[in-house]
């Protein structure tokens, strides 16, 4: 299991401005985001009622209580916030017991990431239980700490948890490095003042000063990363 207490002893990337990586998970590193919709649409025809397909967007990258929240009230389910979110994280569990397949690159990113013994957190608004499960097959030796969406006061699209893990890092949130996967988490990383490498995975996202947009994690490696503060004082 990844802690959240910082890791001692991690050091910045040699000969680079570059001083930390902080990825995000669903949709990122694994190929998740369609799995909670899934359980969502399960989860809400047993209490019978039919989601939108339009509401996929709305509900997806934000924390479960935003989602969860939003999906409660479009419907009208007879659901608390509270009970709804075991439904919704048991129904997760369950998927990513039977599969858990990863974005394309990420793995190869992660082992170069850690062979070059580049500081990275994983940053997430899932919660503990389900980051836990997901680092079982990442492997928590890529990561120097991981930030749980049930674990901070305010998740994105608040800055907290993007600035929590620099600091965990003891690194610069402008000289961090965010990969994320929807216009949530990016607020997050750019409101945290970091610098950003968007991937859309469900929504497109439009390139901004301080953020790259790729079509795919095989178009990220570190040099890229690195390149990405080359314009930085």
């Amino acid at each position: 299991m990844t802690s959240t207490v910082p890791a001692l002893g991690t050091r910045t990337a040699e000969g680079s401005a570059l001083q930390a990586v902080l990825l995000d998970m669903d949709g990122t590193l694994v190929d998740t985001e369609g799995f909670w919709w899934d359980v969502e649409v399960e989860v809400f025809a047993a209490l019978g009622h039919t989601l939108d397909e339009s509401w996929r967007h709305v509900v997806v990258g934000g924390p479960m209580t935003r989602s969860a929240g939003f999906l409660i009230e479009a419907t009208g389910a007879a659901v608390t916030l509270a009970e709804l979110s075991v439904l919704l994280n048991e129904g997760f569990e369950s998927r990513i017991g039977r599969t858990l397949p990863l974005m394309p690159g990420a793995a190869r990113l992660l082992a170069e990431l850690h062979e070059q013994a580049v500081p990275t957190a994983l940053v997430s608004a899932s919660h503990r239980r389900i980051i836990d499960r997901v680092l079982s097959v990442l492997g928590p030796h890529h990561f120097a700490l991981s930030i749980a969406g049930d674990e901070v006061s305010r998740t994105k699209p608040y800055p907290d948890p993007y600035l929590l893990a620099a600091a965990g890092l003891g690194a610069d949130p402008a000289r961090c490095a965010v990969v994320e996967d929807t216009t949530t988490g990016v607020a997050a990383a750019e409101a945290a003042g970091c610098r950003v490498v968007a991937v859309p995975s469900v929504a497109p996202i439009a390139p901004a000063s301080g953020r790259t947009v790729v079509t795919s994690l095989e178009e990220v490696d570190l040099a890229f990363l690195r390149g990405l503060m080359t314009e930085m004082p």
